[in-house]
């Protein structure tokens, strides 16, 4: 289905991946592993076709279905219904019937009986495209994966970043498609949601590669595993499911790490010897025999995994502010006729901590960059206080300049910091050389995040808004902001799915969204987080 020969990955001086030849089979079902910035996103790119490897050749034998991280793709004023109908090319159909129908209600008889001609051509296409069975299909797929009928019936530009990510989720599972390449599918889906699409790979016939950092879909539903090592440029492919290559893996990083100390003891020992022996001009041919022994000991050998690096994460204190530096009244806000919420009210005091809980469409990204000044309300106000700076952390990475390199994005926000300083903060999240000088546009998800989180750190911020900000992280990197989470003395909104990002910030209040319901914090709200 899908074959790569001597495929390479370079992004500036760095090679991400070198000389890997691998076949995707049908019944293939793939988790594509790594640490953020690896090339996972990058090389699935490349095997869908929306992106040329630096060497090397990608043949597809099938139709590819792919799912990016990045939801905003298709035209904003597409109805949501229409672009999963897109799939298969039944939007066009199904909308040109509709006005055929119209005409036949009400035209001429002359109309009439064109429009009869012309409905019963697009009825017939309609039909050799799966007809009414397809139109079912995607409802069960939409409907399952939490989108109603009045989300299916409004334009994308009205949709909240979750809801597009579902609807782009939804157009890839409906497309038929041998081959899925999923990035991060996960992400912004409710508990029922995941386990549906759990039972939904277990059953899919075709081929799937899967990024996720969600070890549960992993174990439940791949069969191998390809590991992507960027610090050796290599790809490690694991024949095996999820559990048991986390054993092997474990195996062999014990086995190459003893084959290399004892190989290294023993070229120690023989160019101990040759050092010895060199003196004398009788044993200079043996002494040079012992040395290229002992390189060639050490070159047969696999070469031992590097730990992974990860960015170290601590917010700075908080710049200096009055008792409320932020407030909210009355907020509301419509789109066209969909009323997303009404009456909202909300005081954010000086360190305090406060989660944003509703289900997807209800309003959270919305009222999150309403507070950070994105978006204006259509009614109410949002009144600043003494000393506010905020710090906003956009789900998508709206706030990040794409066609900037990523020292520019940081530059911008931080214009007091010296090129030296700059460089400095980049290097402690991972970008360094040829890394910060990258456009931010061609960044992974998790090195967007990365990128994103720097700049909160040199913004002295007293008022976080953070939607989302473990999304496509790793277990190590998630680790990192959460406990940067919990040490942060400013104020804090957010905005999760992550149940454990809650935990660690441990908030004192609850804003219920779309009613506008504030409440104190207890643990029956826990609940509900995974699934808002």
């Amino acid at each position: 289905m899908i074959t790569t020969s001597a495929l390479e990955i370079r992004i500036g001086a760095r090679t991400l991946l070198s000389d890997a030849s691998f076949r995707i089979d049908s019944g293939d079902r793939i988790g594509l592993v790594g640490r953020n910035g690896a090339g996972k996103t990058t090389l699935t790119k490349i095997l869908a076709g929306e992106g040329q490897p630096s060497g090397g050749q990608v043949v597809r034998s099938d139709d590819v279905g792919y799912l990016p991280q990045d939801p905003r793709t298709g035209d904003p004023d597409v109805l949501a219904r229409d672009r999963v109908f897109s799939a298969r090319g039944l939007d066009a159909t199904i909308r040109n019937m509709r006005k055929a129908e119209e005409v036949m209600a009400s035209g001429t008889p002359t109309e009439r009986e064109k429009a009869m001609e012309r409905y019963g051509r697009l009825e017939a296409t309609f039909l050799s495209k799966g007809g009414w069975a397809a139109e079912a299909e995607a409802a069960t797929i939409t409907s399952n994966l939490g989108l109603p009928t009045r989300v299916l019936e409004q334009p994308l530009r009205t949709l909240s970043g979750g809801q597009r990510r579902r609807v782009e989720l939804s157009r890839i599972l409906f497309s038929g498609a041998q081959t899925l390449l999923l990035d991060e599918p996960t992400n912004h889906l409710d508990a029922d949601s995941i386990v549906w699409l759990r039972d939904y790979l277990l059953a899919y016939p075709g081929a799937f590669v899967v990024i996720s950092h969600d070890a549960d879909l992993l174990r439940a539903t791949v069969n191998k595993v390809f590991h992507l090592d960027a610090n050796r440029g290599q790809i490690d492919i694991y024949n095996l499911k999820w559990d048991a290559y986390l054993q092997q893996r474990e195996t062999d990083e014990k086995r190459r790490r003893r084959e290399r100390a004892n190989a290294e003891k023993k070229a120690a020992t023989l160019m101990a010897q040759a050092d010895k022996m060199k003196a004398k001009a009788t044993k200079a041919v043996a002494a040079q025999n012992m040395a290229r022994r002992a390189e060639r000991m050490l070159s047969g050998l696999e070469e031992v995994r590097a730990v992974d690096r990860v960015a170290k994460l601590r917010f700075p204190d908080p710049a200096p502010c009055g008792r409320t530096p932020l407030r909210a009244s009355d907020l509301s806000k419509t789109y066209g006729s969909q009323e997303v919420f009404t009456g909202v009210d909300l005081a954010i005091d000086r360190g305090s901590r406060v989660v944003v809980l509703g289900l997807n469409g209800a309003g959270k990204t919305t009222l999150l960059r309403m507070l950070g000044g994105v978006e204006k309300p259509d009614t109410g106000q949002i009144e600043p206080g003494h000393g506010l700076k905020i710090g906003y952390y956009a789900q998508e990475h709206e706030t990040l300049d794409t066609s900037a390199t990523v020292v520019e994005n940081l530059r911008r926000n931080a214009p007091d910091l010296t090129d030296t300083q700059v460089r400095s903060v980049l290097g402690s999240f991972l970008f360094s050389g040829d890394d910060a000088d990258k456009p931010a546009g061609v960044l992974s998800g998790g090195e967007k995040t990365r990128l994103a989180l720097a700049v909160l750190v040199v913004s002295s911020a007293n008022v976080l808004l953070l939607d989302e900000p473990t999304n496509n992280l790793d277990p190590a990197s998630r680790a990192e902001i959460l406990g940067a989470l919990k040490t942060f003395t400013g104020a804090v909104v957010l905005v999760t799915h992550d149940e454990g990002a809650v935990a660690a910030l441990e908030p004192e209040r609850v804003l219920l969204l779309p009613d506008g319901d504030e409440d104190m914090w207890n643990a029956g709200y826990a609940e509900l987080i995974s699934l808002a």
